[in-house]
């Protein structure tokens, strides 16, 4: 997948921030109903991570993750629907990414060297996928304003973090696993 240009990210940003209640009912019901696995990980399982850390970053992350599923849409097309993607492949991408955070979580006890070597993984399959890295930033910079304005987000930062970028990086691999289909 090809990285969105600076202009492309902030047109398509632009627009996310542009829907009014109606269309993004309207977009949020539609998600759900083609991505019926995806979404709820994404609007309940994910969130449930970072609640555990601050409320406020929760509601923070899925009005985020709205503005992530926008900015695909506007760039890209209409999300791939799940029936058009292979059963296994969301589970693939799961356990795939589910591995890869064990090794970034300081708190996992594992041996340092394949540690080392996930963590090295994670970063090559981040640029090998083309993960959207301006969108990943512009993303990371609005958590990190959002928590500036009160010190009780600041311990969610970098699981709010984290987890909008597995989002972003979901949203690229299931655009690129779509056209190979």
């Amino acid at each position: 997948m090809r990285e969105l240009s600076e202009q492309e990210l902030y047109n398509a940003l632009a627009y996310a921030k542009s829907i009014d209640e109606e269309l993004g009912k309207t977009i949020i019901e539609n998600f759900q109903k083609e991505q019926p696995a995806l979404a709820p990980a994404i609007f309940s399982i994910f969130p449930q991570f970072i609640n555990e850390k601050n409320e406020e970053m929760a509601y923070l992350f899925m009005d985020l993750c709205f503005d992530v599923l926008c900015v695909f849409q506007h760039a890209f097309g209409q999300l791939p629907s799940q029936n058009e993607i292979d059963s296994d492949w969301l589970e693939k991408q799961a356990v795939l990414i589910d591995t890869e955070l064990q090794a970034l979580d300081d708190n996992t006890h594992m041996d340092e060297k394949i540690r080392s070597k996930l963590e090295d993984r994670f970063v090559e399959r981040m640029i090998e996928d083309g993960t959207q890295t301006g969108l990943v930033r512009f993303m990371n910079e609005s958590i990190d304003e959002f928590a500036a304005e009160k010190p009780s987000r600041v311990p969610a930062i970098k699981t709010t973090q984290t987890m909008i970028f597995i989002v972003i990086r979901l949203f690229s691999n299931l655009y690129s696993h779509a056209k190979t289909v």
